[in-house]
């Protein structure tokens, strides 16, 4: 990527996205708008009224439900109980994570700087690299739910997937010898009678600013697809460049 186009406009050199690429963000009725912190940021906006057209309706992504989270990254305060939830619910030992909160700071003026938070986690990618790599298919992802799912039985600790990983979103769980990650609770929702936890994710029943949106991408009428498909608002994914396809998006809500 040319650094100086970068230096006039973050968001002028479209080029590094791929014909093929833009169709597919066009299918889920996203338009591309301008890349931003050199290219590791994709920005995008809904595509309704000028690709109307292209918006998919229920049934026409590759799952359903197709589990994707929305984070609106300018309300996190960094108060950490959606880490302490995901710990309390899935067992995390202290030294791991599934989820974790990034700080990022931006000057203003001088002496004056603008703090921002931004939750990560596994992305659910609809091309996962992590998979591709497993010797051992100990990693896959569900053809049901899109969910990438761990199996610690078939895992031999070789942390290929973790090298793979983009977003830096497995850990080596000493205490079983596998790696672990992020599965949308799933298996927590599955042995569990906890009613709110069987709807949503602990990180996303903790948060008391309603940062994060987990829900089916695949219904219109979810909040999760509403978020992203509402026109004129920003919307973007991490490291689009490695065509991962993430399932997480942001918005500056």
């Amino acid at each position: 990527m040319d650094m100086r186009k970068l230096e006039r406009s973050p968001s002028e050199d479209m080029s590094v996205i791929t014909s093929r690429e833009r169709r597919k963000f066009l299918s889920l009725g996203l338009a591309i708008t301008g890349l931003y912190l050199g290219g590791s940021v994709l920005s995008l906006v809904s595509a309704r009224g000028a690709e109307a057209s292209s918006i998919p309706q229920a049934g026409q992504y590759p799952y359903n439900p197709h589990y994707s989270m929305v984070i609106r990254e300018r309300l996190c305060i960094d108060c950490e109980r959606c880490k302490e939830a995901c710990v309390a619910t899935n067992q995390v030992p202290d030294y791991g994570y599934r989820t974790t909160i990034l700080e990022r700071r931006r000057a203003l003026t001088e002496g004056q700087h603008e703090t921002t938070f931004m939750p990560v986690l596994c992305n659910h990618c609809n091309r996962p690299p992590c998979v591709r790599v497993c010797p051992t298919t100990a990693t896959w992802k569900d053809k049901k739910t899109g969910i990438v799912m761990m199996k610690p039985s078939r895992c031999i600790g070789c942390k290929t997937c973790v090298t793979a990983c983009p977003y830096n979103a497995r850990y080596f769980n000493e205490e079983n010898r596998a790696i672990d990650k992020c599965d949308f609770c799933w298996n927590a929702r599955l042995s569990t009678n906890d009613e709110k936890i069987n709807k949503t994710t602990a990180c996303v029943e903790a948060c008391p600013a309603d940062v994060r949106v987990f829900g089916n991408l695949a219904d219109p009428k979810d909040r999760v697809y509403q978020l992203i498909h509402t026109p004129e608002t920003m919307v973007w994914v991490l490291r689009p460049e490695v065509g991962a396809l993430p399932n997480v998006f942001y918005t500056n809500a």
